[in-house]
């Protein structure tokens, strides 16, 4: 997974004052359909990958899951395979498709049985845990298994390890697929096919295993909330700013939305989508198949680095009050050339008297622009 990509995570939101048990009933996604949802993300071909919650914390499982009767979306709710009618979907598009799965359960009584045993008994990972996550991998065979809810027990408690070499070794998706690092007290950043580490992961130096971004459109939350405002919503420069926080270093951005308990995707998601398709489809010369540069972000401004071959990318959010972009990190030559992604024109430069480069800017009509926010410049016989 050399390639940094892009994916949507969706998510269903539980309000705290509610009872599990009724909104278990509101949960219909009867406007919900796979074709749908895929579309927001493949309409620019920009996203490359996508990761369903099949079962979060507190249990409900969004297939017919044999091991959670009367608590899935076949028997109650949707009464419908949410987690396989997105897979169709989504395959067909030729995306990868990964389902999210969380390890515990709020309120099931064998996992508060092994808890109040300090995690000395088994009951609930034998009869719920793992025939959940056996199952997922034989009936719907994900690209991709992020696993969640672990911070309470050990890989020992989970038999991550045992799974693991089945799932590696032995299942149907052996050769193709990739799990994250959550799968016990003491394995996040240090096992696992990506690392996750934390919500919201944010380094700040080149990482030496590949890694990924999960972070939420929505600021104040990983699923949909009726009472959203539209200040909590993280606008494109932010998506923009997030995303080369992860490639510059060498990551993958997982980008969280949530569904209503209909089945659709907020308007104020879909423009968001919309305008990151937009956006890549300028930009992702400087995204898809880039590396890290020597150089990942100039100090103390939003402006990041990505390579590609002998080209350098300089992605910059902050358009300058005089037009003249100054980059402090590349060395030019006399091959140099600068062009802005999305306008053929080369650009003129000129060395700066202290370091780097002056790129002049002022060419460019307003009109011409790509777009109104996030630009790339592309620097070839840089150093």
């Amino acid at each position: 997974m050399e390639q940094p990509i892009d994916g949507i995570c969706f998510r269903t939101f539980l309000e705290a004052d509610q009872q599990f048990s009724q909104i278990e009933k509101e949960w219909l996604a009867v406007v919900f359909t796979g074709k749908r949802f895929h579309q927001y993300v493949y309409d620019h071909r920009c996203f490359c990958y996508v990761v369903l919650t099949s079962k979060h914390h507190e249990g409900f499982t969004n297939w017919g899951s044999p091991v959670s009767w009367n608590w899935n979306s076949i028997d109650t709710g949707p009464h419908r395979d949410l987690v396989g009618d997105l897979g169709v979907a989504v395959r067909k598009r030729n995306l990868t498709y990964g389902v999210y799965h969380s390890l515990l359960d709020w309120f099931h009584p064998f996992y508060l049985y092994d808890k109040q045993n300090h995690f000395k008994t088994q009951k609930f990972v034998v009869e719920k845990a793992l025939p959940e996550l056996y199952e997922l991998v034989m009936r719907y065979k994900p690209d991709i298994i992020w696993s969640d809810g672990d911070w309470e027990a050990s890989d020992t408690y989970w038999n991550s390890t045992g799974f693991l070499a089945w799932l590696y070794n032995d299942s149907p998706v052996k050769d193709t697929v990739v799990t994250n690092d959550r799968w016990g007290i003491g394995c996040r950043c240090k096992h696992g096919g990506f690392f996750n580490c934390a919500d919201k992961y944010s380094p700040t130096k080149l990482q030496n295993h590949k890694w990924e971004k999960c972070t939420t459109v929505d600021r104040m939350s990983w699923g949909y909330r009726r009472n959203m405002h539209l200040n909590e919503v993280l606008d494109v420069p932010s998506i923009i700013s997030n995303l080369m926080g992860a490639v510059s270093f060498g990551g993958n951005l997982l980008l969280n939305i949530g569904p209503t308990k209909e089945g659709t995707i907020p308007v104020i998601f879909q423009e968001r989508l919309e305008a990151i398709g937009q956006w890549l489809n300028v930009n992702g010369e400087a995204i898809y198949a880039s590396k890290p540069w020597r150089v990942q972000k100039e100090n103390s401004t939003d402006i990041w680095y990505t390579s590609k071959g002998s080209s350098v990318y300089a992605v910059f959010i902050n358009w300058p009050s005089d037009n003249v972009l100054e980059l402090e990190s590349p060395k030019t030559s006399t091959n140099t050339k600068v062009t802005m992604l999305g306008i053929s024109k080369p650009l003129k430069w000129t060395s700066s008297p202290r370091w780097g480069i002056l790129i002049f800017l002022s060419s460019i009509s307003p009109f011409n622009l790509p777009l109104g926010y996030g630009w790339t410049v592309k620097l070839e016989g840089v150093s």
